[in-house]
């Protein structure tokens, strides 16, 4: 290779990797309050169903925002999306720490939900714009598990932040964090090699011909399925279910959810490089990813008495495999759409597991409410046993559907162009 040709891919990998870190700072943000809940619960004199709309409001902003934000990200590019959601995310983190009440506390979290909702897509453009077509699936796993770091980050150190320093100047320190994102990404990033030519309107019609095309819902159907289950424990009812249900300490749960981060960054590019080699059956690897965890929890479930630790640490390493299954959802939209409309259709595609945890998270804290008795210092496991429960119809739904539109994506595919299918077939992933 040329020196030219070197000096372009390390700038290229540069750019993902501050793309990454600002994803890496979203997910800290988002997750941050996943080890705080107890505490937040005591601050604010809330019960679990109020607790889960601090994570909800944001998840509802999150979803919310993907259609708007993938056609902002189809006008402006990156580097825009990318400081805007960085800003938005560090005012929020500042809110959340000042609040004097829980709505004002919501509302700081509505702020942080909008600015991760600008994050992850506006770094999956950065991987189509500036890395090979052949690579991508390898660097969209890469990023969603390096991404997860930000969740290690926000696990045992924020325990120990609060414990120490208290909640005002733990959340302070968060904001800190993402006004240091948006000046790197203000220097370092650029949407594009070369010049960027100006194309108004050019996001115009975009979201409906994305929606339009099956693959691109057979992406949003195969994020909804993988994603909620392992989502929702790291992010806010694994710890209380650890902790109150499982009768393990703060730490050893603390442990176990930085365990679950810690192994996607492994199973990750394991998962890329099996959608790379096989492109024509990566809807075999998501139903498999979504029936091994609803396996492991039907084995916790209905584990007599409390479960064995090795048994809570098999269930957290399936579940650590549910992120880099719902990437795959993005392998869709990126392979039967053009670059063009790659942010409607990573919006959209993105929506599907952010609805299911929604509905999750708040049917669990329904139940745990409704099945903890009055004056309770924690939920019971029986409560929390019914509470997961839920998660089976999400499943059963998600998989009909993946098989579904599967089977009308493959059939699309055959009639239009018989020679990428055939390639497909064969394993042979084109460039496009």
């Amino acid at each position: 290779m040329s020196e030219p040709g070197r000096a372009m891919n390390r700038r290229a990998l540069f750019i993902w990797g501050v793309g990454v870190f600002v994803y890496i700072v979203a997910v800290f943000h988002r997750t941050s309050l996943a080890v705080a809940g107890v505490t937040a619960a005591h601050r604010f004199g809330i019960g679990a169903a109020v607790l889960g709309l601090f994570s909800v409001a944001q998840l509802v902003m999150y979803a919310g925002m993907q259609i708007p934000v993938g056609m902002l990200l189809d006008r402006f590019g990156s580097r825009r999306m990318l400081m805007t959601g960085a800003a938005l995310m560090a005012a929020g983190q500042l809110g959340f720490a000042l609040a004097p009440d829980v709505w004002t506390a919501i509302a700081a979290r509505l702020l942080i939900g909008i600015g991760d909702a600008m994050t992850f897509v506006s770094v999956l453009r950065l991987v189509a714009m500036w890395l090979p077509p052949r690579r991508n699936p390898i660097f969209v796993q890469l990023t969603g598990v390096l991404g997860q770091l930000g969740s290690v980050a926000s696990a045992v150190p924020i325990v120990v932040l609060l414990r120490d320093v208290g909640w005002v100047p733990t959340y302070l320190g968060a904001a800190a964090l993402g006004l240091a994102a948006v000046g790197l990404v203000a220097v370092a990033v650029r949407d594009r090699p070369g010049p960027v030519a100006a194309t108004p309107g050019r996001a115009r019609g975009t979201v409906r011909d994305s929606w339009r095309e099956p693959g691109t819902r057979l992406g949003l159907w195969t994020h909804f399925l993988t994603q909620f289950s392992g989502f929702t424990f790291g992010l806010l009812w694994g710890y209380p279910f650890l902790v109150d249900g499982e009768g393990l300490t703060p730490a050893t749960a603390a442990v176990l959810l930085s365990m679950l981060n810690l192994v996607l960054l492994v199973s990750g590019p394991l998962v890329g490089h099996l959608v790379g080699r096989l492109p024509y059956h990566r809807s075999v690897l998501v139903l498999t990813i979504a029936g091994a965890s609803a396996a492991a929890w039907t084995a916790v479930l209905l584990w007599p008495g409390r479960a064995p630790l090795w048994l809570l640490l098999l269930l957290v390493v399936v579940l650590a495999v549910n992120g880099p299954g719902s990437m795959i959802g993005f392998d869709y939209a990126r392979t039967f759409n053009p670059s063009r409309r790659l942010g409607s259709a990573s919006g959209i595609v993105n929506i599907g597991g952010f609805i299911a945890s929604i509905l999750l998270i708040l049917g669990i804290g329904a139940v745990l409410d409704l099945l903890t008795p009055a004056g309770a210092a924690g939920h019971p496991l029986s409560a929390f046993r019914w509470a997961f429960a839920l998660q089976y119809l999400l499943w059963a739904v998600g998989a009909v559907q993946v098989v579904r539109y599967r089977n009308v994506t493959r059939r699309r595919l055959a009639e239009q162009d018989p020679d990428r299918s055939a390639a497909l077939r064969l394993a042979v992933r084109d460039a496009a």
